[in-house]
């Protein structure tokens, strides 16, 4: 199929077959797995995971797309969903005969809106074996990201609550037609069985967060004002003049804990 790019889907469709080769293999697809891929395009992912999957779950905007996979994949094998994926709600893929069954998630996001997908994926994460996607390097930098890191910021913080993430490979630019202006990565995350530091009031975590990283070059005595006071800092033993980068999951989660 000959597809121009849209640029207003953020397309940018993988053709390197080595690449596409370690996806795959670090995917590990089995012939059973309830798989859903976002973002299909041209079919990169989509075609060897076809061979190994009995079913495979496709969430495309692009009805472009959508007509061309209809005529190019049996309907025996791939169900279709021409949705938004930041609509799309992946708990519907379970069966109601199966409550212990979980989905396995995987993708070239567009990266224009990579990250609402992330934290719209969060709102699953129970029900998530794991997940395998293709993003722009920057991002997948930033999921990971340590603590005192210049790539640390809520996007890291609030990820690493939820999951184990690790960064796999980098993909350059060539790889993809049209090549995107950016360096790209493959990044697996596996939602923790039990959480490491575990939330009474995640709402509360996350505004926390959010205050925290809201003023980047600001100290946390002046970003959570209102909401920590002196006594609070000293209780946690949480020096006031740092910043949101030099504290750690665990001390963001204390932070909201005290608070509830």
């Amino acid at each position: 199929m000959r597809h121009i790019p849209k640029k207003r889907f953020g397309q940018n469709f993988l053709r390197d077959g080595n690449i596409i080769r370690s996806c795959v293999e670090a995917i590990r697809p089995q012939a059973d797995d309830l798989m859903v891929e976002i973002g299909p395009g041209l079919g990169a992912l989509t075609q060897p995971l076809l061979k190994v999957l009995n079913h495979l779950h496709a969430v495309e905007l692009d009805r472009d797309i959508v007509g061309w996979m209809e005529s190019h994949y049996p309907a025996s094998k791939i169900t279709i969903h021409n949705i938004d994926a930041l609509k799309f709600d992946f708990t519907t893929l379970l069966a109601a005969s199966r409550p212990e069954e979980k989905v396995r998630v995987v993708g070239n996001l567009p990266y224009n809106i990579s990250t609402p997908i992330l934290f719209h994926l969060l709102e699953g994460v129970a029900h998530i074996t794991d997940m395998h996607f293709m993003l722009q390097k920057e991002v997948v930098e930033r999921m990971v990201a340590a603590p005192s890191t210049s790539e640390y910021g809520r996007l890291s913080v609030m990820l690493q609550y939820r999951l184990q993430m690790e960064y796999l490979f980098t993909v350059p630019p060539e790889s993809f037609d049209p090549a995107p202006k950016v360096e790209s990565a493959f990044v697996r995350a596996i939602p923790h069985a039990t959480l490491p530091y575990p939330a009474t009031d995640e709402v509360l975590f996350a505004k926390v967060v959010m205050a925290a990283f809201g003023q980047r070059r600001k100290t946390l005595r002046n970003t959570l004002k209102g909401l920590l006071d002196d006594a609070g800092f000293a209780a946690l033993n949480i020096e006031p003049q740092l910043r949101a980068e030099n504290l750690g999951l665990e001390q963001f989660v204390s932070i909201a804990n005290y608070l509830a």
